[in-house]
């Protein structure tokens, strides 16, 4: 279920899926790098102003799904336009910057990226630029992301799936939304 914060930015009405906490598991492969399979915690969030903020963290799993050590953290800012072009910038922990661009698919909570800017510091590692698809389905946030660099065409690294990560407060929020006259055994309401 998609919830519509009251206190939203109406421009950000869209991208209403992305908010809240999300959880979950992947994998990562590129050339040059470890292939191994991965956790993710993602916090999209709001303040009232005209976009979302965004963290990220990964971090390497072992085979019985252990937390081994970090992999990758961004840190951004999502907006979105009255045309549905959505616009990112990101900062990674690696010393890359990015900005990217894209639009939201007609009639589904689907985002395509692809970036417009890379700017690196000289500890980075080489990157060039790179895709990225979320999509909203079955109540699960999924996404894919390409990336390339100069001695490796773009090519699918990294993608994930993740569940939104229910908190106390939510189900408070919730409780305090169902109906007064809620039969006593509760299995009434399901009939």
């Amino acid at each position: 279920m998609i919830e519509i914060p009251s206190d939203l930015h109406k421009d950000l009405v869209p991208l209403a899926f992305l908010l809240g906490n999300w959880a979950g598991a992947g994998v990562h492969d590129f050339p040059g790098a470890e292939k191994c399979n991965f956790g993710q915690e993602v916090t999209f969030s709001h303040d009232g102003r005209d976009f979302l903020e965004y963290q990220s963290h990964t971090w390497v799993l072992d085979q019985d799904g252990n937390k081994v050590r970090p992999l990758e953290s961004e840190h951004g800012f999502w907006r979105i336009d009255a045309n549905r072009k959505v616009e990112v910038t990101m900062t990674r922990d690696d010393g890359v910057i990015e900005i990217w661009y894209g639009e939201m698919a007609d009639q589904k909570p689907q985002i395509d990226l692809v970036t417009d800017a890379v700017a690196r510091t000289a500890a980075s590692q080489p990157y060039t630029g790179g895709k990225r698809l979320y999509g909203y389905v079955k109540s699960d946030l999924m996404w894919v992301g390409e990336k390339q660099t100069p001695e490796v065409e773009l090519r699918p690294y990294m993608s994930a799936h993740l569940k939104k990560v229910v908190t106390p407060e939510d189900v408070e929020r919730w409780a305090k939304a169902l109906p007064d006259d809620m039969p006593d055994d509760g299995i009434a309401f399901f009939k």
